[in-house]
């Protein structure tokens, strides 16, 4: 499965068999990274997809196209973005717009995958960033959801921040896989962002995260190196210590003396 990228059937044969991993990547080096530590899926920005190199250095991903609500807006909007990005490598589109738009990609082959639970673009209908699904009212809510985006053609869904059990009991009750974003081990697949894994950022870190490296730590220490290496060079520059001999070509001493002389001369 890792030789190349899978298909959307390859993806839903594993529904129930084994969890998968998925990624949010930002960078070639990311996406190489993730390639090479054999990560299942990625999400990964449309000017990723379509900057040259994407696929050669990650080949056997399942890569979904990340359409972040607001940037398009119309049909017509969703369905050029996507087409493109499928031309360019993607395997799929996660699509946070309404029902029909995610009926009308689907309707045109485009394989979707939506969003329920707590969904970050419609956090004030739920109260904000906090967990979805903790009564049996909202814990329906998300069923219902979950049914509806099934119903519209998606065949995938991420279902974030919502109580474990009410989490895997929704996945056994579709046929969409699950991708949990701090919705435990019951569903289909695991979502974090490389960020959050790589520690590269000094915000917050949400609860469903797990860091395993300090990337911040490293990048604050070569960045206090880089600014030690420009005063070190400023200050050679000030005090005439650079350049040094070794850094310059040097002049047979009789061309010297003829290219002055004739300068010299022909100097008015």
């Amino acid at each position: 499965m890792h030789d190349a990228a899978p298909t959307v059937a390859d993806i839903l044969a594993l529904k129930g068999r084994r969890q998968l991993t998925k990624l949010r990547v930002e960078s070639l080096d990311e996406a190489a990274a993730a390639h090479e530590a054999r990560i299942d899926m990625l999400s990964v920005p449309p000017e990723l997809i379509t900057q040259a190199g994407f696929r050669e250095v990650c080949p056997s991903p399942f890569v979904v196209g990340g359409l972040e609500p607001g940037l398009f807006v119309t049909e017509e909007d969703y369905l050029r973005i996507s087409f493109r990005l499928l031309s360019a490598g993607a395997n799929a589109v996660y699509c946070g717009a309404s029902l029909p738009i995610v009926r009308r990609l689907r309707d045109e082959g485009i394989p979707v995958v939506g969003h329920v639970g707590l969904i970050p673009s419609r956090r004030t209908w739920t109260g904000g960033f906090k967990a979805v699904g903790k009564t049996c009212d909202s814990a329906l809510m998300v069923m219902g959801q979950t049914r509806a985006l099934e119903e519209a053609g998606a065949f995938a869904a991420e279902i974030e921040v919502v109580p474990p059990a009410v989490a895997e009991a929704i996945s056994k009750r579709t046929s969409m896989l699950m991708i949990s974003m701090g919705a435990g081990a019951g569903c289909d697949a695991q979502y974090l962002f490389a960020c959050d894994v790589l520690g590269s950022h000094d915000g917050h870190y949400p609860k469903h995260s797990k860091v395993y490296r300090d990337f911040f730590a490293q990048q604050k220490r070569l960045q206090n190196e880089r600014i030690a290496a420009f005063r070190d060079y400023a200050r050679d520059v000030a005090d005439r210590t650079f350049p040094e001999k070794n850094h310059l070509v040097e002049m047979d001493e009789q061309e010297l003396s003829r290219f002055l002389e004739t300068i010299d001369a022909s100097t008015p």
